[in-house]
């Protein structure tokens, strides 16, 4: 038996095999074999950038997995990336799991064999003759791999995986995934999609905006494709539909989804769906779509706290190869305010600009730039907004803080926005009471006199409370 370096050897032959010296070249001629644990089983692999990592995983894992268990057998993969300097010295280790696992390819052939029974009887396909690939609209950037989990979106995602590894269950169909813009809910169900597609090639997975459903169904409709449309979607075996509250005031497109939802709900196929709010929040929605919406799984996600827009930030980070302080990631994360399209946005405006000016990225190009990466709101402040803030800052909801509870966890929150909104707004008192739990008029104003007391006397709560201001100055500089 060959060493171990000389079966990656063997490897690295079959993959230029199967990709063309040009990919090889531009992708696998970098990657460098590192050891094999045999102790684990385990094939650590060197890159010289998360870059070349991504576009093999996103492309070509496939071709991975058969080299692998060609050579090696059933064992897992690791990849040693160097990306930047740590206290656990340069690069960081990706450890594996049942994602990277080379796959046993008589167990591959007999899924591929019963997804093709499958297929065969798939509706929509006339006498079992196979239908024509179709263009998934996925993302292919955005997978498990790059979406960062959380406590805001950790149901979510363990349902999401569990669909896409075992679509032809009728578990958690349909799944219905709520939360406000920006927190990561069309990454999730992308990655939800692309997946599935990697573990069951031969199924029609589509990702589709419900506007462009919208659309699509309206030119179907006026040239007279209306039946062909509906047969359309009626082939899909998963169906993923994005921003579905656009449809509150289409009925027409209500009664087209819903004679494709029922077919594909009553054969088993996966409809996954994604709004900005819960079914009984949409106004305009038929009564039968909010029955159907809501007989599956409903998640929410949340926008993610600091810990997690920290985490997201220092990804994206290494990814761009950027070198950015610490103290500055900290305080993108409060200016984002939870949204990661702000995160994102905030991080592609820093590099543009270190590029175009040739300089440093630290706190004075982020100040110097957040006007532009966030945006602002011409408002003033709002009760909600300033609770919602602060909320997200110790980690508590805002119906906990408005209830009764005499926790020192809930209370701080409490107190603190009552003051922050008697510093940042023009309500009166009595109206602060009110809209944060009820209180009465001397209530709120010994809460503001404690968190003053506070600020005085304790420098550590004083940064403390800075820091939530400079998360709110995005909105407050604009009033």
């Amino acid at each position: 038996m060959k060493d171990s370096k000389g079966l990656w050897q063997s490897c690295q032959k079959y993959i230029l095999e199967q990709v063309g010296q040009e990919e090889y070249s531009r992708l696998f001629s970098r990657v460098e074999f590192e050891t094999y644990r045999v102790a684990n089983m385990t094939l650590v692999l060197r890159v010289p950038s998360s870059y070349i990592y991504e576009e093999i995983e996103t492309k070509y894992i496939d071709v991975m997995r058969v080299a692998i268990f060609n050579t090696f057998g059933k064992i897992r993969l690791s990849w040693d990336i160097d990306v930047v300097e740590s206290s656990k010295g340069k690069g960081w280790v990706l450890e594996g799991n049942d994602e990277t696992m080379a796959p046993d390819q008589s167990v591959l052939a007999a899924k591929e064999n019963i997804e093709q029974q499958q297929y065969a009887q798939a509706p929509g396909s006339a006498n079992g003759t196979n239908l024509p690939p179709i263009d998934t609209q996925l993302n292919p950037m955005q997978t498990f791999r790059t979406f960062i989990e959380g406590t805001s979106n950790k149901l979510s995602r363990s349902v999401g995986l569990s669909i896409a590894e075992h679509p032809n269950t009728t578990q958690f169909n349909p799944m219905f995934i709520y939360g406000p813009s920006g927190c990561g809910k069309t990454h999730l169900v992308n990655a939800i999609g692309n997946h599935c597609k990697k573990i069951y090639p031969t199924k029609r997975v589509l990702y589709v905006n419900a506007r462009t459903f919208q659309l699509q169904f309206t030119n179907a409709t006026h040239t007279g494709q209306q039946n062909d449309f509906i047969s359309f979607y009626q082939t899909i075996d998963m169906l993923i539909v994005d921003d579905i509250q656009e449809w509150s005031t289409a009925l027409k497109t209500q009664d087209a989804f819903f004679h494709i939802f029922n077919h594909l709900f009553k054969n088993g196929k996966r409809i996954i769906l994604v709004s900005d709010r819960t079914p009984a929040e949409m106004e305009g929605l038929r009564e039968r779509m909010l029955t159907r919406f809501s007989c599956g799984v409903m998640t929410e996600m949340h926008k993610p706290n600091k810990q997690l827009c920290i985490d997201i930030l220092n990804k994206k980070i290494a990814r761009d190869g950027l070198t950015v302080p610490q103290e500055v990631v900290e305080y993108i994360a409060k200016i984002a305010d939870g949204s990661i399209r702000e995160l994102e946005g905030v991080i592609n405006s820093l590099m543009a600009y270190s590029v175009v000016y040739s300089c440093n990225i630290d706190m004075a190009l982020v100040e110097r730039v957040m006007k532009r990466a966030i945006k602002t709101d011409n408002a003033p402040l709002t009760v909600d907004e300033i609770l919602e803030h602060v909320c997200r800052h110790y980690e508590v909801t805002p119906n906990t803080v408005k209830g009764k509870s005499r926790k020192r966890e809930v209370v701080v929150p409490r107190q603190l926005s009552m003051y922050l909104t008697k510093k940042y707004t023009n309500i009166p008192i009595s109206r602060i009471g009110k809209l944060i739990g009820s209180r009465d008029h001397s209530t709120v104003l010994h809460s503001i006199a404690i968190i003053e007391e506070a600020i005085s006397n304790d420098k550590a709560f004083a940064r403390e409370v800075k820091e939530i201001e400079r998360g709110l100055d995005v909105k407050k500089r604009a009033k």
